[in-house]
Order: C-alpha cells, then structure tokens, then sequence
C-alpha cells in the first residue's frame, strides 16, 4: 500500500502550457494546514497537474466531488465531522472517482480507517511526509501514484455489496489439501468478500498473499480478521500446515510464503516482478507440493505476479479461478492468467468464494477435521 500497485509506474497526463492536452484536475482534501500548504505545493509545481478544489472536512469533500468531477481526490483520513473514510464510502456510491489516500501509518485508529477506505474502493495509500525522507522523495512517489491512480477504472462500490452471496452448487469432489489466494490493488475489499462467503470454520489451510507495504501492514490481518468470521493472522516461519486448518493465513509484508515438506516457509528471497511477497512463489509451491490437491484464485491487481504460478497449479491438476474484469478494480494479474490458459474458471467476485467451497470436496463450518 504505497505499494499495493506493485508493477505500474506514473507518467504524464497533459499539459496547461497550450498543448491542448487535458490536465490532471485533483481535489485536495487535508485538514492539516501544515500538510495541506506542502501538498499544494508540490501540486502547483508540476504544468500538468490542475488543483480543482480543497476541502478540510468530509462533508464537503464529498460535496466538491459531485460538483467538480475531479480526475482523482488526494484524501486524508482524519477529517472532522465525516471522516476519509465514510467520505470515501460516499463517493464511491455515488460519484465513483479514484482515491490516492495520504494517511498516518503511526495511528493504530487511522490504519484500521485505512483499510475500511481501501475496502470501500480507494485505489491505493500512501504515508503522509513526516520529514524524514530524503528531499524530494515523498513528493516524486505522491506525484507518482497519483497519476497512476487517476488512470484506473473505478465503479460504483456500495459496502452493502459485501453481503455473503448466495452458496454455488455444491459438486462431487475428492477432497482438497490447500486453498490459495493472491491479490494485489484492490486487494483488501477482494479478499474481504471471498473470506466473508467461506463459512467459519475453514476445513483446510487458507494461504494468501496479498501486495503491501510494509509501512501500512500493521493491524491488517488484525482488519480482515474483524471483517470476517475466520481468524486472520501472519504465518509464522517453520509451523505445519495441517497445524493451521482453520486459520487464514497471510503472507508477512516483504516476505515470500511457500510450502515445503508440509510446512510454511518464509524468506526474503528476491522479489518476482517486483514483488515481496510473490504469489507466483506462493502457487508454484503449492503446485509442487499438492498438485491436484490445490484450489487457487487469483483476484484483482495490476501486473503479472500469480499468472505463471496460477498456470503451474492448472498443469498439476489442480482447479484455477481467476477474477473476471467486470469486478476487478484492476484487470492486471487476472488477465494475464488468462490470456495464458491459467485459470480453469473465470468469475465475479462474488462467485469466487462460493466455487472455492465447492471445489474444496469438504464439509465447511463443522469444524477441522
């Protein structure tokens, strides 16, 4: 999360200077007078970048982004009145319009907002400038994901969506060793949805990896834990898996998660696509290591990171869903799957949980067996 878009990279939208070419309209919603000056700074320098509106409070925040239509909202999280992210959840519903969010990554309260903002259809966070960074590096990476935010698709996102879809069919399966999920922007409403459509208790292991920063992973799994039924924790290095059943577990920030010898293991090996964690490194493991035995999702996220291990699980037998581009936030990972044969099922969202339970050949919510 600076960082949950993993492989894109910014570039320049346009021109004031008489080009003709359109500029990137931001509105700036800070209520720190301090922060808000040195983001209009850094806004005001750059030729192609248009301050369209500022706003100190939620409410009127969510008011300027149906009047002005903005190309992208710089969002704090700690407004008075209506916070960033029940004004996230507000224009989201009904003025849909890509969210950079700039927010504390010190303040437990402010992380777990973070996240709900993230869930709600924010694009990506940044941490806000604390000074300590060489100069002129926090600016290059704000002005950086925010032309790169302003250039996804967003939709309308009510969290009211999130309700538990209805359960697929279930289907005559040998049973499963292993569930796998791999997300990246976009991740965490995603992840949200399909943890939320698997009854609790889950009968066998639930891996995922999921891109973030690890500036912003504090309290995270402590989040989804909160949002789900399920019991959300970090792997830890060495422990078996079957000593897990029951426990969604995460992939630590900046360390890859594989399975070996029916334990997690944990490294710092290079990244992949530069990614720490990989999900390719997650699913080539599991491809290895079960083969037919393994169900893998790949959901929203840009680049390529989980195609080609998505790919080795489809070859060992295992069942491959990915993410279809109609609800993905962004159609990166999902589509690269595809376009290489990957994913034995392409799905919504909301069908993803479901297929899962099915394709796992068990008995859910009775406990582990």
């Amino acid at each position: 999360m600076s960082g949950i878009v993993g492989a894109g990279t910014g570039g320049t939208l346009g021109s004031r200077s008489g080009s003709g070419t359109k500029s990137l309209r931001v509105l700036l919603v800070e209520d720190s007078p301090t922060v808000l000056a040195h983001i209009r700074e850094v806004l005001q320098s750059q030729s192609d970048i248009e301050i369209v509106g500022e706003a100190c409070d939620g409410r009127q925040a969510v008011a300027l982004c149906g009047q002005l239509r903005p190309d992208v909202v710089s969002m704090d999280m700690m407004l008075p009145g209506m916070d960033g992210q029940a004004a996230t959840e507000a224009i989201m519903a009904h003025c849909p319009t890509p969210i950079l969010i700039v927010s504390s990554s010190t303040n437990r309260g402010e992380l777990l907002r973070t996240y709900e903002a993230l869930a709600a259809g924010a694009v990506e966070v940044l941490e806000k400038p604390n000074g300590r960074q060489p100069a002129g590096e926090w600016e290059q990476r704000y002005l950086r994901l925010l032309r790169l935010v302003a250039r996804i698709r967003v939709i309308t996102h009510v969290r009211a969506r999130h309700l538990v879809p209805p359960a697929a069919p279930s289907a005559a399966l040998q049973p499963r060793a292993v569930l796998a999920l791999g997300a990246s922007t976009g991740g965490p409403g995603a992840l949200m949805q399909v943890l939320q459509s698997l009854p609790h208790p889950a009968p066998l292991p639930v891996l995922i990896v999921m891109h973030i920063n690890a500036i912003f992973s504090r309290g995270f799994a402590e989040w989804l834990d909160g949002q789900t039924p399920h019991r959300v924790r970090y792997a830890r290095n060495g422990e078996a898996l079957q000593s897990v059943r029951g426990d969604i577990i995460l992939a630590p920030p900046d360390v890859h998660l594989a399975v070996q010898q029916g334990r997690l293991i944990l490294s710092h090996a290079p990244p992949r696509f530069s990614c720490r964690p990989s999900v390719d490194v997650l699913f080539e493991s599991i491809a290895r290591e079960f083969g037919a035995g393994a169900v893998a999702a790949l959901l929203t996220g840009m680049g390529r990171d989980g195609a080609a291990g998505l790919l080795a699980i489809r070859r060992a037998g295992g069942s491959t869903i990915a993410q279809d581009e109609e609800t993905s936030m962004v159609y990166g990972m999902p589509r690269e799957a595809a376009q290489l044969g990957a994913a034995e099922r392409i799905l919504p969202l909301n069908e993803i949980g479901p297929a899962m339970k099915s394709l796992s050949g068990v008995p859910w919510g009775a406990g582990p067996s």
